[in-house]
């Protein structure tokens, strides 16, 4: 059996993953056997948590791993006498650390599966803005022109250069005020 996207041989049919590209192979020599049609019995589907349902669940962790860490910095700095300090410091920041964290994800983090973390949205948005910087200092796209459009004159269309001359405004101007020097 091949790897469906690198291509790569795989050794034995039971293969989970690709050995070189990391592809799921799970279902894929079925599929192939069955001829591309999917049994009801394999459901490949993953459901995904909402970045919030994330965040509560990391704040969680960080709260209890209060109750593991602060006995283990209890222990240590009595056997090096180091004092209350450590112990104190430790256990304000999982604690506190802890809530704050659950905090954050209750009132900014989204509660949509597929939705981004407001980390992403943000790193994205600074991405968009970075990318479009580049483009606007780039040249227009190369242009070509048909040399019909460079053909000569048609013989009896041309001007005389003199015929095209008109007279200055500068010079139209010095008449007028001629005028009124000579009618006052």
């Amino acid at each position: 059996m091949f790897c469906p996207r690198c291509g790569q041989e795989q050794v034995s049919e039971e293969t989970r993953y690709c050995s070189r590209c990391g592809f799921l192979m799970t279902g894929v020599g079925e599929l192939i056997s069955s001829g591309g049609q999917m049994s009801g019995a394999t459901d490949l589907t993953v459901t995904k948590e909402s970045p919030r349902k994330k965040g509560l669940k990391q704040g969680l962790m960080i709260f209890l791993l209060t109750f593991l860490i602060v006995p283990l910095v209890a222990i240590t700095s009595v056997n090096l006498i180091l004092g209350p300090t450590p112990i104190a410091i430790t256990a304000i920041l999982f604690s506190v650390g802890g809530i704050l964290r659950m905090v954050y994800a209750l009132l900014l983090e989204s509660n949509q599966p597929d939705a981004k973390t407001l980390e992403e949205n943000v790193f994205g948005s600074a991405q968009n803005l970075l990318n479009k910087n580049k483009t606007n200092n780039a040249l227009p796209p190369q242009q070509t022109m048909p040399a019909s459009v460079y053909t000569p004159p048609i013989q009896g269309n041309w001007r005389d250069t003199n015929d095209l001359v008109q007279p200055s405004v500068t010079e139209g101007t010095t008449k007028l005020l001629e005028r009124e020097d000579k009618n006052q």
